[in-house]
């Protein structure tokens, strides 16, 4: 069983997750961008049951962040775990994205990921 783990900057929240995920994916949708400050997000869903935290978070649309240094760090729900890959603290990861959400919003100057799928 493959066990990772990961925190936010100040190391008040931890969080692991086991085995592989269900998926892994690039999203370029305008709550993603701001909600990473970036040109997308990065990141791969496991069962809500693989997923485990240590430390209090903040949510805003069911985004979690680290209160104290404002880490953005994972989305739950009852059925999937939707971790940011950044805040692993192995990098570079072994992921690749198998599909890209909102590629009409990718910046221009942003090559597709090649042989993922593309999901609007």
């Amino acid at each position: 069983m493959t066990v990772l783990s990961g925190s936010c900057r100040c190391g008040q929240v931890r969080i692991s997750v086991r085995d592989e995920p269900l998926r892994v994916g690039i999203c370029h949708c305008k709550d993603c961008r701001e909600e990473s400050g970036s040109a997308f997000t990065f990141y791969a869903v496991w069962p809500a049951g693989h997923f485990e935290r240590i430390g209090e978070t903040s949510a805003f649309r069911g985004r979690h962040f680290c209160p104290r240094c404002g880490s953005r760090l994972f989305a739950i729900d009852d059925r999937e775990a939707e971790i940011k890959l950044g805040i692993l603290s192995e990098a570079p990861t072994t992921f690749v994205p198998s599909y890209e959400l909102w590629v009409k919003r990718r910046e221009p100057w942003l090559r597709p990921v090649e042989g993922a799928g593309i999901q609007t």
